[in-house]
Order: C-alpha cells, then structure tokens, then sequence
C-alpha cells in the first residue's frame, strides 16, 4: 500500500461540494481505499469521520490516520451494508453525510497478486475481503450456462456465450489459474473490431462483481445510508459503470418519490419522500479530471438529500 500518494480521488471536488460539511458534524466514508475522499473531509473543516472497507489492507493506511488525526478518525474493517450496526455501535447519534465510490481501489488494481487486473499477471483471485471462494476456484467449477449468465448481466458482454463456452473447453484441458490465462481466453473470443477497451473488460468486471456481491452490497448499503441520515443529510454515491448508475438512479427515485420542493422544511403530508434527488442528471468528470486520470473517464456522481419524512425502510432501533 505504499503508492498512496499516487491515488486520486474521482470526482473529489464535486463530492466535497455536495456533502456540504461543517465544523462538529459525523461523516462516513463507506468506501475508505487509500482514504482520499477522508482526508479531503477532515482537512475541509473540524468534523470526524467514520471510513469503512472491506479490504483487510486498507488498515494500514487507516492507522496513519488514526495518529495524524487522532479522535476526529475512526476506522471499520467491514461491509458498508451493516453501517447501521457500526454506527450503533460506536454510539454516533446523527450523521450529516454518507459517500461511497464504488470502483476498485488503486492497490487493487495495481497489484497483480490481487488477481483484479487483466494487465498484470497474477493468481487468479478478485477477493476484496480475502475471504471466501476466489475466482480460480469459481472460473474452474462453474458451469457454462451459469458462467455466460453472469458474464451478460454484470458485465453487459455480448459475447458471454462464447467467452464462456471458451472457458469451460479450455479448463477441461488445463485449469485456469492467473489473470493472464484467463484474459488470453477472453481476448481470443471478442472480435478485433470491438476493442475500443480492453477486450477483458467486461468479464473481469462481471466476475469480480459476483464473487464480491457487488450489486447486494450496493443496494443494502444504500438502505442503510437512508436510514442513518439526519435530515438535510447529504448522500453522495460515484458509480464507475451503468449498472451500479441504474440501481442508484432507482434507488433515489423510489425514495423521492411526492418530493416536496424544499429540504430546509418539514412537510408532514408526505409518506414516501424520504430522500430529495439533488442531482437530477449525473455529474459527469470534466475533460482535465479525465486526462489527469483516465480511470475518472466512465464515473458518474448522483446527489440526493435526506428529508424529515420517516425512511422508507424502517427507523433505526
């Protein structure tokens, strides 16, 4: 973890404005990685800050914070979907704003061992946690129509069927067991014309969203952020591909839905507004961020706000 000065933050300007913090309030960074969007946070005003991630090497840079900047920090190896247990138990009574940037961290991505990186050999892995099956063992026992399934709905592969086809002929002959074999399988079954990315993209994605229950993680997580939030709270979510976008983009809507025109106010006469959309179409990097960093290019930041109307979901106990 020691490129931490070389992360940069997505979209970080524009998450800093949206979640509009102030000196003595809460924050959650539910996605902490190399804790850019932290950092950003408690040097923007005298706040505290609750960081969350799954990854067991994330607590390497979250003890430095903890000594630069002692009980305004505080850090939780876990999933961001059981936040409200963590905030239960470390007794945090409101929380004035939740951001999750939900693409692969820079550590895992550039570290072939990790097994996240079509570009870098390494063994076949994609465990965000270090826990449970890795993909060698899942790519090496799935069977082919489940595998293509996968592939087309997580990765939006038209080529799922083949791809998959390849990989169950070609792991009858010799398991499956880096990133290169299973990227040189993958590049072999997508046609030259469409590699406008790297033709591994997609499968990769797919299969590393499967094993790490990507789309769950997201939709509890995102019902716990509504649930936890004061009202005027701010919810701020960066999304790397269409997918994660289309489940925020439901997720707010259904939470919006009767929305009243003003969030400073109560309004009692609505049941189902529990959240404002702020953003009513994805603020998209700008042309600098992008060629300062290309992995910027495919995000998209949606904003919403909560209001005084009871969550749709349950009050916290």
């Amino acid at each position: 973890m020691n490129n931490a000065s070389l992360h940069i933050p997505v979209l970080l300007e524009e998450t800093l404005n949206a979640l509009l913090i102030e000196d003595g309030e809460f924050y959650i960074d539910a996605t902490f990685g190399l804790g850019g969007y932290s950092k950003a946070i408690l040097q923007k005003n005298n706040c505290k800050v609750l960081a969350i991630d799954r990854d067991p090497e994330a607590e390497i840079i979250a003890a430095q914070f903890k000594k630069d900047f002692k009980n305004r920090f505080f850090f939780i190896n876990g999933n961001f979907s059981e936040i409200v247990k963590f905030v239960k138990m470390l007794e945090i009574e409101t929380v004035a704003g939740i951001t999750f940037d939900l693409g692969v961290s820079s550590p895992q991505l550039d570290q072939g061992n990790r097994g996240f990186s079509f570009r870098l050999d390494g063994p076949l892995d994609m465990r965000m946690s270090k826990k449970g099956a890795t993909a060698e063992e899942f790519i090496n026992q799935v069977e082919e129509d489940t595998l293509a399934n996968i592939i087309y709905e997580l990765g939006d592969e038209v080529f799922s069927r083949r791809i998959a086809k390849n990989i169950v002929r070609e792991r009858s002959a010799q398991s499956i067991t880096s990133t290169a074999q299973l990227a040189s399988i993958v590049r072999n079954c997508v046609p030259k014309i469409n590699h406008k990315i790297h033709p591994a993209t997609k499968t990769f994605q797919a299969i590393r969203m499967y094993l790490n229950d990507e789309i769950s993680e997201l939709e509890h997580g995102l019902i716990a952020a509504e649930k936890i939030l004061k009202p005027n709270g701010m919810l701020t979510v960066v999304s790397f591909h269409s997918i994660e976008d289309r489940i925020i983009k439901k997720f707010f809507l259904k939470c919006a839905k009767n929305s009243p025109t003003s969030r400073y106010l109560p309004d009692l006469t609505y049941s189902a507004h529990s959240l404002k959309i702020i953003t009513k179409k994805p603020i998209l990097p700008s042309e600098e961020e992008i060629l300062r960093n290309k992995r910027s290019r495919s995000a998209k930041l949606r904003v919403a706000t909560r209001t005084f109307s009871p969550s749709l979901y349950g009050e916290v106990a």
